[in-house]
């Protein structure tokens, strides 16, 4: 194919419908037909990245291979299409304009006055056509975050109404999600909140090509007349997205309703193949109807907010759907979590993963949930700064360091067991400053780890300024607390593990980032397996 097509989706009415989800979807059923494809987040929001927001703000912040710190909708492009995002797939208004302020201050618009249009836009176009442009990819689908109507959102939607207008209807498609809200006092859906989305969206120079209904209750035929007329698209092109047990049977509820053919249609793709969603049926087969349950406590101080911990979740998911075991997490504050109490909201567990995070708000509740699991032989896994506590709780009751602490909460501490890494020293901008991305990581064999991976050479992503201080580590060692990994080129310790403990890992990289639904990591695979066989022996 010579030319690149673009699909755009945009969202309406309100935010959270999973317009995500729905471009993850799409783009699955596309790469099932043979078609190279990849997926695009515009973000509207001026920080540069999440790098620096709160996880209360905006979820968890994804980490690519390449060491971009990205929207989480960038983790269900992965988990959906098995394929690596990079810094290219997520855009936001604050690299857009930092990028042209740059260059009005080293003189480039040679004295001509910057405006949103054409140099702001202009700049959005380049950066949604450069995958297209540098990768050859057949179809390049770019979610626009927000909802139509934001003033923040209002220079992408004019962006890709001039790509359309440059490059025509049959290299470009515009997917419109929307929501069909329920009334229970008169039973009915009603259409109007998606007549006037649309209509913002007219207002902007936008006719959607496709319309994907957000409902909890099925759409009759004669609701799907009334919007592709009050709308102005075709009936075949109105899409129903219905709630769902499970966001990987979104793929097979899309493609039930045609919307990769539609898409293929319209954008005068003709060679391409059925898709065989016979594997994709088949995990989500099982994850619908699980065998086993178990019980996973995950400690965590952003626990409010499930989407803090949203790859973490999925990768539970995924390695649960492996053994047909659905695995029900429990969030527990960190915060919540004392002496007293420890045993009461711990007991019912059979695994507990203590989570990642920053700042000393919460880390005794961490702290304390790592020595139930070590005394009480419960499986553990300990991510990041979960690997942290496992370090500081084991200096302190089993090497005789009461004290012992990361420098990063106590910096006089007189035992810092975890201490901030060499090259992080003297850095004082927050952004993008950490230790980010895949590094290489070798792995002992003998190990619980080698038995997990099964090889002795690994990458894997991290996001961290503090490490293992490699001066306490004889004396872990001593005590069968192992580095059962390493990276091979700084000596820095990537994993710890309990040699006396039935599953006890703790990780300094996050495993949760490179697991798929096709391709459950590992790592998690192994820990539900221990979960598992806990389950059977407090039955």
């Amino acid at each position: 194919m010579s030319s690149t097509k673009y699909i755009f989706i945009t969202g309406g009415v309100a935010s959270s419908l999973g317009k995500g989800i729905v471009t993850s979807s799409l783009a699955l059923l596309l790469q099932e037909r043979g078609l190279s494809v990849t997926i695009q987040k515009l973000d509207p929001y001026l920080n540069v990245d999440p790098g620096t927001l709160n996880p209360y703000e905006h979820g968890e912040c994804y980490v690519t291979e390449d060491g971009a710190e990205t929207d989480l909708d960038l983790g269900h492009y992965e988990r959906f299409l098995g394929i690596n995002t990079s810094q290219a797939n997520n855009v936001t208004t604050g690299r857009i304009y930092q990028f042209v302020i740059d260059k009005e201050r080293k003189g480039d618009y040679l004295g001509k006055t910057v405006q949103i249009i054409p140099h702001i836009t202009d700049e959005i176009k380049r950066r949604i056509m450069l995958l297209g442009k540098s990768k050859k990819y057949d179809v390049v689908l770019t979610e626009i975050g927000g909802t139509v109507g934001d003033i923040e959102s209002l220079p992408y939607i004019e962006a890709v109404r001039q790509i359309k207008f440059e490059l025509g209807s049959t290299n470009t498609l515009f997917v419109h999600l929307t929501l069909v809200p329920y009334l229970s006092a008169t039973g009915e859906l009603k259409t109007k909140p998606t007549q006037h989305s649309v209509k913002v969206l007219l207002e902007n120079g936008i006719q959607p090509d496709i319309l994907v209904l957000r409902a909890e209750k099925h759409l009759n035929r004669g609701i799907r007349k009334k919007v592709a007329l009050f709308c102005n698209v075709e009936y075949d092109a109105v899409i129903e997205s219905i709630d769902v047990s499970t966001i990987y049977e979104v793929p097979l509820l899309m493609q039930k309703e045609k919307l990769d053919q539609i898409a293929i249609r319209k954008l005068d793709l003709q060679e391409t193949k059925a898709p065989d969603m016979g594997p994709w049926t088949e995990v989500v087969s099982r994850l619908k109807n699980p065998e086993s349950t178990i019980q996973i406590g995950l400690v965590g101080k952003y626990v409010e907010l499930t989407d803090s911990y949203k790859s973490i979740i999925e990768s539970l998911s995924h390695a649960g759907a492996t053994y047909k075991c659905k695995v029900k997490v429990n969030c527990i504050h960190s915060e919540d979590i004392s002496k007293d109490n420890v045993s009461e909201l711990l007991k019912d567990q059979h695994g507990i993963i203590v989570a990642p995070g920053f700042g000393d708000r919460g880390i005794e509740g961490k702290v304390l949930a790592v020595s139930y699991a070590r005394k009480q032989n419960i499986p553990f896994l300990g991510i990041c700064l979960g690997m942290q506590c496992a370090v500081v709780e084991f200096a302190r009751d089993v090497l005789g360091l009461p004290k012992a602490h990361s420098t990063e909460m106590k910096p006089r501490t007189p035992d810092p067991v975890i201490d901030l890494m060499e090259e992080q020293k003297g850095i004082t901008a927050k952004g993008g400053t950490m230790r980010l991305g895949a590094y290489p990581c070798t792995i002992i064999k003998g190990t619980k780890v080698y038995k997990a991976y099964r090889k002795t050479s690994i990458k894997e992503r991290h996001r961290h300024r503090y490490e293992f201080n490699n001066e306490y580590l004889e004396e872990f060692e001593k005590n069968n607390f192992i580095a059962s990994g390493i990276n091979p080129d700084s000596q820095l310790v990537e994993i710890m593990e309990l040699k006396n403990h039935p599953w006890f890992i703790g990780v300094q990289f996050h495993p949760e980032y490179s697991s798929t639904v096709m391709k459950p990591h590992p790592l998690f695979i192994s820990f539900v397996k221990a979960s598992m066989d806990e389950s059977v022996e407090k039955i």
